[in-house]
């Protein structure tokens, strides 16, 4: 024991606090044998000797320290070790990629699922959706809409169109459309979504300005759907938007308020015009089949006639024929044979008959009793 104290006033210095809280740590945890702990139990165990290590820390860190906000360096470190733990990692949906900056510098385009990157900002993950159908509406907004680059609605300012005939009209639509090129997407062009609107609005005042305010609002939808999906496929390419537009939907399409009880009314006269044509065209696809397959029946009838006219006419040849070689051979026989087959063939079909008789030269007048009755001799 006395050696142990030698040695612990050997390091200690009057002017040294460390050195005193070094020597009074060193001296208590210490046996009699110079080694750490002892079989009685005299000594410290190693969970006490954990805290003084800790202990001893914070004594130091004061002594930096004098006004004591260690405690407040070991917060920050410990928040900053959980923010960096927590930007670490980031999940990618099914539907979308993730494209990754490194201080602002793109690095790769990362597929769906769980992933890892440098924290703290160092790395940023963008999540674009490459597999959701996306739409922007202009003139009026859905609820619950769930486009992230849906730009802010001008509202009635954007519908206020003037057609080609110097009319005005309330047009409202709809573009649908998908992100083919997440990197275009993001970095070719500033602020994508709004480019996207201003696209759309131009290329449908130009759409609506080439045609009258009847085909606007009646019978040219379709026709100012398609032009205008070409010209903004056209114009997105151009941009190089990374986005490829699938459809353009026409809306809501009114004149102005003054006006709006005639259009009404062209329109009214319009759907009933549609609706004629539709009943003609149901009735016309209801008679023409059954005209024609009544035609093809009197055709074909017309064709077996035929062939029965034909058959019979072709069996009387061959008769005469064969009659004209018996007459040939023996004409009075034939004759009598061709008068007998002739009566049997005529007589059956009559009522009453006379025979008389070519030797007798009286002959008696027949009484026809039964004429009365409307009946034939």
């Amino acid at each position: 024991m006395g050696e142990n104290l030698r040695d612990c006033q050997l390091h200690v210095s009057p002017n040294s606090d460390e050195a005193k809280s070094e020597d009074t740590i060193r001296m208590s945890s210490q046996t009699g044998n110079g080694k750490w702990g002892s079989p009685s139990g005299r000594g410290v165990n190693p969970g006490s000797e954990l805290e003084q290590l800790i202990e001893q820390g914070q004594e130091r860190l004061k002594q930096v320290m004098p006004d004591g906000s260690s405690s407040k360096v070991i917060v920050i470190v410990v928040v900053a070790l959980l923010i960096g733990a927590w930007t670490a990692y980031y999940t990618v949906p099914s539907d979308s990629v993730a494209v990754v900056q490194r201080f602002g510098k793109y690095v790769k385009e990362v597929q769906p699922g769980l992933h890892f990157k440098l924290p703290l900002g160092i790395d940023t993950a963008t999540i674009v959706p490459v597999k959701r159908q996306l739409k922007q509406e202009f003139g009026f907004t859905t609820p619950g809409a769930s486009d992230p680059y849906q730009s802010p609605v001008a509202g009635k300012r954007e519908t206020e169109m003037v057609t080609g005939d110097l009319n005005a009209a309330l047009v409202e639509w709809v573009v649908q459309y998908r992100i083919s090129d997440p990197v275009k997407f993001l970095f070719e062009v500033r602020e994508p979504g709004a480019t996207l609107r201003y696209v759309s609005e131009s290329v449908m005042r130009e759409v609506v300005g080439d045609r009258t305010v009847d085909e606007v609002i009646t019978i040219g939808r379709q026709e100012i759907e398609s032009e205008a999906l070409t010209k903004m496929q056209a114009l997105s390419t151009k941009y190089a938007m990374g986005i490829s537009i699938d459809q353009v939907q026409l809306k809501n399409i009114n004149p102005p308020e003054p006006v709006q009880e005639s259009f009404n009314e062209v329109n009214q006269a319009q759907q009933e015009k549609e609706k004629l044509i539709n009943e003609a065209r149901r009735d016309y696809n209801k008679v023409i089949p059954l005209a024609e397959g009544e035609k093809d029946q009197r055709i074909r009838e017309a064709d077996g006639y035929r062939l029965k006219r034909i058959n019979e006419a072709e069996g009387d040849v061959a008769r005469f024929s064969a009659l004209l070689v018996e007459y040939t051979k023996a004409p009075e026989v034939t004759r009598r044979r061709i008068y007998v087959e002739t009566l049997q063939a005529v007589l059956p079909g009559i009522r009453s008959k006379i025979i008389v008789d070519d030797q007798t030269n009286n002959i008696l007048p027949l009484m026809n009793l039964n004429a009365a009755n409307g009946e034939q001799p």
